[in-house]
């Protein structure tokens, strides 16, 4: 998808993105957040922070960059930021496949639901991976596309409608994780029967 629809698509989602998603992905977001038990000091970059929905999950004693394109949605975070008195973190407007960024800037990097958004999710992992140091930690909360025969059929049919919408829901992870060149600790659903995959990975550059 074009970065100009993307950004028009998500502009017209961000007054109502919390009341229709954030039941549907804090959980996820949360729980992933837990589990990947930041130290005190560390340097994390959200990527595709959106409304700022996963800003309250992350521990005070971390500093927390997060990052998107659309500027209607960031202003949402923004005030999550002033609202929660969360001064140690900060949102800006930025491209995820052109981090402004140097490298090694970050010991993790968080990407929620957005792996699916950008036009191109391995241009965007290229840039996580430079930005994040080595050994650091990515961490990757998105829908892939399911190994079971009958569901891949309807998201198939479905993907067309689901692009119009501002995502896509054919892509593979074992794809996806062969072609960023990842090394994957762990990777799992929070239910048996979900749509949506928690990966835990460490940056090898």
């Amino acid at each position: 998808m074009e970065q100009e629809k993307i950004k028009k698509i998500y502009a017209a989602y961000s007054n109502v993105y919390d009341a229709i998603f954030k039941r549907i992905f804090y959980p996820r977001i949360k729980h992933a957040i837990a589990v990947m038990d930041i130290k005190p000091g560390e340097r994390i970059l959200d990527v595709g922070v959106g409304t700022g929905i996963s800003l309250g999950a992350f521990p005070k004693h971390c500093r927390v960059v997060g990052i998107d394109l659309s500027t209607e949605m960031l202003m949402k975070a923004k005030k999550k930021v002033v609202k929660n008195r969360l001064g140690n973190i900060k949102v800006v407007s930025m491209d995820a496949m052109s981090v402004g960024f140097r490298d090694n800037s970050f010991d993790r990097v968080f990407l929620s639901h957005v792996v699916s958004v950008v036009p191109d999710p391995y241009r965007m992992m290229s840039e996580v991976k430079r930005v994040c140091r080595k050994g650091g930690q990515v961490v990757i909360v998105n829908h892939f596309k399911s190994r079971n025969k009958l569901v891949e059929t309807v998201e198939k049919v479905i993907n067309p409608i689901c692009k119009q919408l501002g995502w896509r829901n054919d892509l593979c992870l074992s794809e996806f994780i062969a072609n960023s060149g990842l090394r994957v600790n762990k990777k799992y659903m929070l239910r048996k029967l979900d749509f949506w995959h928690i990966v835990f990975a460490t940056n090898e550059k």
